[in-house]
């Protein structure tokens, strides 16, 4: 048995677009392109080992082809869409939750919601080999964890907006907690999808399993985070979409959950009762998947980890992002703080989605070659230094602010700098999962290249939710017009305000994690990245898995 079997989950994309949260791509790093190329042929070496009879019969067999599979293909695009609503609204809370003025350690404690799809790997061995046969092997997940995300999103229905206005402000650990469940639900959904893809679909369609993975993705995440916020802000509707103007948008947080939360009830219910998992078209081999033990992956986990090559990398591509957390983790929110509408900045989506496309085609030019970290290591201080303009543009931004909101000018020097800043960043992403495919050992690829994914969506994510929680602490405020009075707590600041004063901020804390990030970046790149990058010299053997 290959053991790339065992996961057979690609751990999706998670691709987070260019709005939300703007610079945020802790998610966008989260989980793409986290997909084994070595499933399908498991299903050509167990053909090639079928009597010659049987090759005489395959040889008249009539392939498939993608019409007689439409149908498969659709329900995995509407499944994967379903999984990005999820996702997408909770990229949305962060900028909903800065409008409401809550403190960046708050902010940190709701980023733990991200975390999910980062840790996956722990309990997709869980996933893969505990089911119910009779029911199906990817269903018995699938069904209960849809029909959770359904309830879940129907209990936020109810009592998200009391949540969020509650009398000392929004109550961020119920709100993490709720939706850290459905992310948590979301990645395990995305586990059976993955799995279920390989054999939903024929040998010669199943390339369509990570089109429908890319695309189903990011339309949810669309929906559940652009469109929601556009359709959200009273301004936007107002301005576009309405004649007579109102005090709300033309949807609400709760009915955007309400809505999606009978969608995924009904819609569980319709593939459970309808679709078969285990049916296999007329001429379409049906895949034998074989699972190995729970312990015996979690001790292949392990011996790949243990192998010097590969806790050398991991150690390096879990602190590679801190030099970037500020920018990624912080700016969006400062920019939303700074008066910019969220909407507005969830639209920035739009324009990107051409360069999102084409940047890794031309980026996987340059590596294909035996040496991709190269790449990395070029683009690394480029995007240090787009973390500094980041800062000058957070600054730039009070000064520019006018009556009506912003000018276009302003919004086209945000768009350039995001467009930057993609470039770098899809340069270093691409740059490493060519690594990844390069060194992975083919006898376990799968497990491999997922553990070493996993890795590094989490070297993304413990950085921002870092540089979140210590934004408040280094920032200084003083007390104007109440003497003897400080604001150095929420008390302190209470009281300023009680006695007449106003709270001014001296020394803002991104300014101070933006320099920081960036020194600590620029030798983190200097030292460890020629180390990095010593790692392409290692022989294939240093990287192969020798398992008992």
């Amino acid at each position: 048995m290959e053991p790339s079997d065992v996961l057979t989950h690609k751990n999706g994309r998670q691709r987070k677009l260019a709005g939300a949260t703007l610079p945020n791509d802790n998610m966008r790093d989260m989980d793409r392109g986290e997909r084994s190329a070595s499933e399908p042929d498991i299903e050509d070496e167990a053909e090639g080992l079928i009597g010659g009879s049987d090759s005489e019969d395959r040889r008249h067999r009539v392939r498939p082809g993608i019409r007689g599979e439409l149908g498969n293909v659709l329900l995995l695009l509407f499944l994967y869409v379903l999984q990005g609503i999820p996702l997408g609204l909770a990229g949305s809370i962060p900028l909903i939750l800065q409008s409401k003025s809550v403190s960046y350690k708050d902010q940190a404690f709701f980023s733990l919601v991200f975390w999910p799809f980062s840790l996956k790997l722990l309990w997709a061995p869980l996933v893969d080999a505990l089911y119910f046969s009779r029911f199906g092997r990817r269903k018995s997940w699938l069904v209960p964890t849809q029909y959770l995300l359904g309830l879940f999103m129907l209990y936020l229905s109810i009592t998200v907006n009391s949540l969020l206005q509650s009398e000392g402000g929004p109550n961020v650990v119920i709100l993490t907690a709720v939706f850290f469940m459905l992310a948590f639900l979301a990645a395990t959904q995305d586990i059976a999808v993955d799995g279920w893809a390989l054999t939903m679909l024929s040998r010669e369609n199943v390339g369509y399993a990570s089109t429908c993975n890319s695309v189903g993705q990011t339309a949810g995440y669309f929906l559940g985070n652009v469109l929601f916020l556009a359709l959200e802000s009273a301004d936007f509707c107002n301005k576009y979409l309405r004649i007579e103007p109102k005090d709300t948008g033309i949807v609400t947080l709760s009915d955007f959950l309400f809505f999606w939360g009978v969608v995924f009830l009904v819609s569980t219910t319709l593939v459970a009762v309808f679709k078969r998992e285990n049916e296999h078209s007329k001429g379409k081999r049906r895949v034998q998947e074989e699972t190995q033990g729970v312990m015996e992956t979690y001790r292949l986990l392990l011996s790949i980890i243990k192998m010097p090559t590969v806790f050398t990398f991991c150690i390096l591509l879990l602190t590679a992002k801190m030099g970037f957390s500020a920018a990624d983790a912080v700016t969006g929110l400062k920019l939303v703080e700074a008066g910019v509408p969220k909407e507005q900045l969830a639209l920035l989506a739009v324009p990107m989605v051409p360069l999102q496309i084409l940047l890794p085609v031309v980026i996987s030019k340059y590596t294909a070659g035996p040496r991709p970290l190269d790449i990395f290591y070029k683009a690394f201080p480029f995007r240090l230094l787009i973390g500094l303009e980041y800062a000058l543009l957070v600054w730039w931004t009070s000064s520019v602010k006018q009556e009506g909101g912003f000018p276009v000018y302003y919004y086209a020097v945000v768009l350039l700098s995001y467009a930057v800043h993609q470039v770098a960043l899809y340069s270093m992403y691409v740059a490493c999962m060519a690594f990844h495919a390069k060194v992975s050992d083919p006898l376990i690829g799968g497990t491999y290249m997922t553990l070493l994914n996993t890795v590094t969506n989490l070297g993304g994510n413990w950085p921002s939710t870092v540089a979140l929680w210590m934004v408040d602490p280094l920032t200084s405020k003083e007390c104007q017009g109440a003497v003897g009075q400080s604001c150095g707590s929420p008390e302190e600041a209470g009281l300023c305000v009680k006695e007449g004063g106003v709270c001014v901020t001296t020394l803002d804390g991104y300014y101070v994690e933006s320099v920081v990030c960036v020194v600590i970046g620029l030798a983190w790149w200097i030292w460890l990245g020629k180390k990095m990058r010593r790692l392409q010299e290692q022989s294939p053997a240093a990287w192969k898995c020798r398992i008992n």
